[in-house]
């Protein structure tokens, strides 16, 4: 992870790029096109479905006798992100993980993705080759070609619209809908971590306010800061699932919390499901983080987000083929749509699953 240098995280980000007045380029005086010309210097293209990238109307890409998958994320600064404490190049590197993680989600191949950026005129040249480096590096991870987009302006702050292009084979794909009771609901990784790592950057965001002189308190805590700041899609696990010789029946990806990940599976598939608390994969980091804040590690598992790891199910018989995986834990079951959504916690009590988790235009709904 690149992670900056947490003692003056938060000095850094104050005022962007302000180390580098001297160097700041406004970008008024280059333009939209040469705002593109700078852009499209670093970027390399990766598949060989890519026919024409950046530089003309449009990008062409050949689609040969695969399905292709196309998904559309946007993140909107103050209510997506904050850069008071979320570095341009982790942003960069996070708008284009979340939308791969969508094409990864459908078990396919993501391929190309296209970039739209809006900005205020606070953001400079340097800026947003900040902004894109992180871009790139992401697109070089994911093997995925950057092959088009938009530029800009805004009246008040960044916005970043990111449109992902994959493919799959018919079927291959994995939907919501597909999954059936007696099925194992699965997740990759560890739930959790970027949750807690927002609850740290928002309180030192307080401390430094209160006080500027004041040091980050992140020692021992990159781990869930690093979630936060720089999450993974799992596109690996696209590959393991066809190296196993198997095809998850229903998947999604965890953007908002497993617990309306399993609704959301539940809804398309008309089912119920069954969830085990002793069997949710929490990192160390992240149960330490829970209980410094005082919030129950199931809390943070069902209603954080932001973890991008899979949810799936799989049938009873495919079992025997990924047990022994270390990058995926079994959860629960698929049951009969009649018996609900359940949690059965550690002191197997069963209480109603329920999803808390983010919910665009709660506020406004609110007021």
């Amino acid at each position: 992870m690149f992670l900056c240098n947490l003692p003056t995280f938060f000095k850094k980000q104050k005022i962007i790029m302000s180390a580098e007045k001297q160097k700041r380029t406004e970008l008024k005086d280059i333009g939209e096109f040469g705002l593109i010309d700078v852009l499209q210097q670093d970027v390399k293209l990766y598949q060989e479905s890519t026919k024409k990238g950046i530089g003309d109307d449009a990008a062409v890409i050949d689609a040969s006798s695969e399905q292709t998958v196309v998904s559309t994320d946007m993140l909107v600064e103050g209510i997506h992100f904050d850069l008071s404490y979320m570095p341009l190049k982790h942003l960069g590197y996070k708008a284009i993980a979340v939308n791969v993680s969508d094409i990864a989600a459908m078990n396919a191949v993501p391929r190309q993705v296209t970039v739209s950026i809006a900005l205020s005129n606070r953001f400079s040249k340097e800026a947003v080759e900040e902004l894109y480096k992180g871009i790139n590096i992401a697109c070089e991870n994911y093997k995925v070609d950057l092959v088009g987009g938009d530029t800009t302006s805004s009246r008040s702050g960044l916005v970043i619209s990111v449109t992902a292009i994959g493919t799959a084979k018919e079927e291959n794909l994995a939907y919501r809908s597909g999954a059936k009771p007696g099925e194992i609901l699965c997740v990759t990784g560890d739930l959790g971590g970027a949750y807690m790592g927002l609850q740290l950057l928002e309180r030192e965001k307080q401390v430094y306010m209160s006080n500027p002189q004041a040091q980050p308190e992140l020692k021992d805590q990159e781990y869930v800061v690093g979630r936060q700041l720089r999450p993974e899609a799992r596109t690996d696990m696209v590959h393991e699932f066809k190296e196993y010789g198997i095809k998850p029946t229903s998947m999604i990806d965890i953007s908002d919390g497993l617990a309306s990940e399993v609704m959301h599976i539940c809804k398309n598939s008309e089912v119920g499901a069954v969830l085990y608390e002793e069997k949710f994969p929490v990192a160390e980091e992240t149960l330490k983080a829970a209980m410094d804040f005082h919030i129950p590690s199931s809390t943070v598992v069902l209603n954080g987000g932001e973890d991008y790891e899979l949810l799936f199910t799989i049938k009873q018989e495919d079992y025997e083929k990924v047990k022994h995986n270390p990058n995926i834990s079994f959860i629960g079951y698929i049951l009969e749509k009649e018996k609900g959504t359940q949690l059965i916690t550690k002191g197997k009590q069963v209480v109603p699953l329920q999803a808390q988790g983010w919910t665009h235009f709660k506020q406004s709904e609110d007021e």
